[in-house]
């Protein structure tokens, strides 16, 4: 016995004495080494036990900081893109929109009184109404129509230029405000060139739950596509993927002659 130290008790009883009788190479081989490592590791694994699963919540409570500290940073990058947005309606849109009141006050045109009031409701919703994550369907299916009769009335051959909405109320459904905003802008911004056969149709429906959004634009063959790169386009798909990351379906199909935009999105 080394000393007359010992341990008198438990599992590691003897070692010592053990170790000392002997031979130094035995002692030190690696086999030696290991088992006595792992009488000792089994002696404190208690200690390594809650030592790792302290670390593991410190870790899992650290991974759900950072991911609420991210989905504050989407929320907010979303709204700094709604507002984006909105910025982008009032200027170009309100100055086209004020010339043609303009020239319908000077034909003293009776549509003018109604586009006067598009005009407001529009103004009112974007500044107003669109805030909030969430809105109610109707009232966004309202700006959709105001919009859409706003911009139809720059165009003489108005028959090709037609919208379909749900004829039944569906306040009760919410969605994200101005979702579809650009894809109708870059409509009419895009769409109505060609000559021989222009035109421009959106039809939205409800059903299942489920919102529908066809759209559908005349495009020149020999017109530089605006596709689906636009600034406009792409915070579109970012705000979808973010807000419906698994409840929506969107494809844009740049063709020939035509540009086409299919979007549905899960209200439940």
């Amino acid at each position: 016995m080394l000393l007359g130290i010992d341990i008198s008790s438990g599992e590691l009883k003897g070692v010592i004495s053990m170790s000392a009788n002997q031979p130094f190479r035995e002692a030190i081989s690696p086999k030696r080494l290991l088992s006595q490592a792992m009488i000792i590791f089994a002696n404190l694994s208690p200690f390594f036990f809650f030592k790792l699963l302290f670390e593991i919540f410190r870790v899992y409570n650290r991974v759900l900081k950072i991911q609420k500290q991210k989905a504050s940073l989407e929320i907010e990058k979303i709204n700094i893109e709604r507002d984006f947005l909105k910025a982008q309606l009032n200027p170009h849109f309100l100055f086209n929109t004020l010339n043609n009141l303009y020239g319908l006050t000077i034909k003293k045109d009776d549509t003018a009184p109604e586009m006067i009031l598009n005009l407001s409701e529009i103004m009112s919703y974007t500044l107003y109404e669109s805030d909030t994550d969430k809105v109610q369907l109707s009232k966004e299916l309202t700006f959709v129509q105001n919009y859409f009769e706003l911009e139809k009335m720059r165009y003489p051959n108005k028959e090709n230029i037609t919208l379909e909405l749900p004829n039944y109320d569906c306040s009760s459904f919410m969605i994200a405000p101005l979702l579809t905003f650009t894809f109708i802008e870059n409509a009419f911004k895009y769409g109505l060139k060609n000559k021989k056969n222009p035109f421009l149709h959106l039809k939205i429906e409800l059903k299942n739950n489920v919102f529908l959004f066809h759209l559908q634009n005349d495009k020149m063959i020999e017109e530089i596509s605006h596709k689906a790169g636009g600034i406009g386009t792409e915070n579109a798909k970012k705000r979808l993927q973010l807000l419906y990351p698994s409840m929506h379906h969107l494809t844009i199909h740049d063709k020939e002659t035509i540009f086409e935009v299919k979007l549905m999105i899960d209200l439940n």
